[in-house]
């Protein structure tokens, strides 16, 4: 009696684990990285701001407490101030902001409050004061100036004191520009993002000048020609390629071990695990690809 014959090997097309693999970690990729941007210059960005302010503010109140401010563009051993040192603390009544100005205009500084241009004096000293603040994103400190008006009043406090200036007006591209600022007067310039939140279509500006005593201002031996042009308006800072490079990859290394461990373990039991890795990269690569966007959105 002859014996059963074995089955022939089955000719259905096992399912391409390549394919899925690539399919299935590039999805991850993308999700991570438009639900981290959406939090991290939205809700998360604002819990972020909330935090920086306040940390902020104790650095500075310990500071003009012990007299060691910064009133320059240099510390007391005559180095350039470190981005994101702060330097004044602005008080606007009629818009009800408070917020604790830092060193620097670039997009990283930007993300922790209003930024104070390196190549312009400081509040309070003669010349033109440049400071720079974003519309919407990271607690949009900047989101309502345009609704101040000619006349009104508000404070810088430095460490040289309370500085007070009077607003002369809004103005955007093509507005008449303020008459020439006298020799020994003081000015500053608020400058932020104008038009759609996230989608600007130019610069607004809020012009006001000095009416409390000028300061004496230091030498400043950053000038105009030297400012990187990340610090500039509506630029991004092009040094966030490099983390973004590195945080990248380990996006791509997790998104593709959760494939993997999907098809070896299960589905419910990758996501376990693989949800909270997925996030924790994906706001970090979120965090450098905002740094690359215009700082003042």
């Amino acid at each position: 009696m002859w014996a059963t014959p074995p089955a022939p090997p089955s000719t259905r097309p096992r399912r391409g684990l390549d394919a899925a693999g690539a399919y299935g970690a590039t999805l991850m990729i993308l999700s991570a990285l438009l639900f981290g941007l959406l939090l991290d210059v939205g809700p998360i960005g604002d819990i972020r701001h909330a935090r920086d302010r306040e940390t902020g503010y104790a650095a500075l109140r310990l500071a003009l407490a012990q007299g060691t401010a910064p009133v320059g563009q240099t510390d007391q051993d005559g180095k350039l101030l470190a981005l994101g040192t702060p330097v004044a603390l602005l008080t606007v009544p009629e818009l009800g902001l408070r917020e604790v100005v830092r060193e620097g205009t670039t997009s990283g500084v930007l993300e922790l409050g209003p930024g104070h241009r390196r190549d312009t004096p400081l509040p309070g000293q003669a010349g033109t004061s440049v400071l720079m603040a974003r519309e919407s994103g990271f607690g949009g400190p900047f989101g309502q100036l345009d609704q101040l008006r000619p006349d009104e009043t508000f404070v810088l406090t430095t460490g040289q004191g309370k500085q007070t200036y009077r607003v002369l007006d809004v103005r955007r591209a093509g507005d008449p520009v303020p008459p020439a600022l006298a020799a020994g007067k003081g000015r500053l310039v608020l400058v932020t993002a104008s038009g759609p939140a996230f989608a600007p279509d130019g610069v607004l500006q809020v012009d006001a000048d000095l009416i409390s005593k000028v300061r004496v201002a230091p030498a400043r031996p950053l000038t105009a020609q030297q400012l990187d042009p990340s610090e500039l308006p509506m630029h991004g800072d092009a040094s966030a390629w490099v983390p973004l490079v590195l945080w990248g990859e380990g996006l791509l290394l997790a998104a593709v071990g959760v494939t993997l461990a999907r098809i070896r373990w299960g589905r419910w039991q990758a996501w376990a695990v693989g949800v909270p890795v997925l996030g924790a990269l994906g706001l970090c690569v979120a965090d450098q690809v905002a740094r690359l966007l215009p700082n003042l959105i």
